[in-house]
């Protein structure tokens, strides 16, 4: 089969290097880092040390039809990346979108809803230099994977992505909102204050709960019954009265790992809040379940994107 990782970033590419199939195909528009990896091989660091030789590639020398599509690009991209990819995707094939949020529905209007499958990956990744990854993370690699539409794929998917480190197939839905909980509250939060994820569990309690139960309360109107995240069932641990002492102890891996949208915001560039927390407000307006900590939130990162706010653990006082 041939395969491809559309967005070899951070994320993109600590996947293609834990996965190491020879078929694998790194698209990134980065030059330099397409280069260095043709080079020097892909290299992650961090939580494990590995090194691979790889077949990277620009978007523009990108050729032919490819079975499995992975699409790690940053989600505003989406609309011109389906259009750019649509081509490029075999009738019977797959696209894998493994970016956080609720992207499915959108790109099952470009493929096909039979053709979308969703991904969730456990662990945070930053690229330190051309062809360098820093995992961010100690959680070890977790994947979950489900079938938007009918998953003829599914096990094909399965069989690849297991590569890669513990996998779990199951409902799409309860995937998407397990990670989007975790997602929406704490990389909002760091993006907003600058602190890590486990700062943010230890000091923020009360605002990362207050976050993480609006999603719950989505998901629940979603038919969600349980959200496994890395083994353990959110509703249970953080939806109970011991929530706030279990928070810390949740996230002590999480010691490094400040948001993405951190980076962006730092970078001048527009950040993922819209298609992360904001997908969690769209769809609890859809299902008529009230997201108002979630809404002010998003609405405070844009202040700090607009420069009407700074990034600061102060910032987070706005919320309360």
């Amino acid at each position: 089969m041939r395969i491809c990782i559309y967005g070899a970033g951070a994320m993109g590419t600590s996947l293609g290097v834990l996965l190491d199939e020879m078929s694998l195909e790194f698209i990134s528009h980065d030059a330099e880092h397409v280069a260095a990896m043709n080079e020097n091989g892909a290299l992650i660091e961090g939580a494990v040390t590995r090194c691979v030789k790889v077949r990277a590639k620009l978007p523009s020398q990108m050729e032919g039809q490819y079975d499995i599509i992975i699409l790690a690009v940053k989600q505003r991209e989406n609309h011109a990346a389906a259009s750019f990819l649509r081509p490029y995707l075999r009738e019977r094939g797959a696209i894998v979108t493994v970016q956080n949020g609720l992207p499915e529905q959108a790109l099952a209007q470009a493929f096909g809803r039979d053709r979308v499958y969703g991904c969730t990956l456990s662990w945070s990744a930053e690229k330190t230099a051309p062809g360098i990854v820093r995992v961010t993370s100690d959680t070890g690699f977790h994947l979950a994977l489900g079938a938007y539409g009918a998953g003829e794929m599914l096990d094909d998917l399965a069989a690849l992505l297991a590569h890669a480190g513990t996998l779990t197939v199951g409902d799409l839905a309860e995937i998407r909102f397990a990670k989007l909980a975790i997602n929406a509250s704490f990389s909002t939060l760091s993006a907003l204050s600058g602190l890590t994820f486990y700062q943010l569990a230890k000091k923020q309690k009360k605002l990362v709960l207050a976050l993480m139960r609006e999603v719950f309360e989505v998901a629940r109107s979603r038919g969600c019954k349980r959200l496994m995240q890395n083994g353990h069932d959110l509703f249970r641990v953080f939806g109970g009265k011991f929530a706030a002492l279990l928070l810390p102890a949740a996230m002590r891996s999480y010691s490094r790992t400040r948001s993405g949208m951190l980076r962006d915001i730092r970078a001048g560039r527009r950040c993922d809040v819209d298609f992360v927390a904001g997908a969690a407000v769209a769809a609890g307006k859809r299902a008529g379940v009230p997201t108002p900590m979630l809404e002010r939130a998003v609405a405070l990162v844009h202040d700090v994107e607009n420069g009407l706010a700074e990034i600061a653990p102060e910032t987070l006082e706005l919320l309360k």
